[in-house]
């Protein structure tokens, strides 16, 4: 019974939700543990249709440019639900770092190549600045 008014008293407080299935790039590192404390970047694309192929070609080669600092903490993409998403998932030590690393991302000769080829495939773009909760293993 507590746990049909906690949903009820939930339902009260939602106006929407979606969701989707995603499948991880095989390219991108798998999401691990990490210490803290961090703040994540979930920075997420909806593509035109008919061009996930050619992002994910894309992007395994930028990967690299994104490396150094460990910032890059998983790349997925949507199977179910609204297709032609992609998500990317980034680790900072805070919004200083975080403006610094893609700063430095600009500096490196290529990256530049991967951001022409990839702008054209993208319908709408989205940032959100996360903060983890104290028992999520991502810290």
């Amino acid at each position: 019974q507590e746990y049909l008014d906690f949903r009820k008293e939930r339902s009260r407080m939602l106006l929407s939700r979606r969701n989707q299935l995603l499948l991880e790039f095989s390219f991108w590192n798998e999401p691990l543990p990490r210490k803290g404390p961090n703040i994540y970047e979930l920075r997420t694309y909806k593509l035109k249709p008919g061009t996930m192929i050619e992002w994910g070609n894309n992007w395994a080669r930028a990967i690299k440019y994104r490396q150094e600092n460990q910032e890059a903490v998983g790349g997925f993409f949507s199977q179910i639900g609204e297709l032609y998403v992609v998500h990317h998932l980034w680790a900072y030590k805070d919004l200083q770092s975080r403006e610094e690393t893609r700063n430095a991302a600009w500096r490196k000769r290529g990256w530049d190549e991967n951001v022409y080829y990839t702008v054209p495939l993208i319908r709408t773009m989205e940032s959100r600045i996360m903060i983890p909760l104290k028992i999520s293993p991502l810290q």
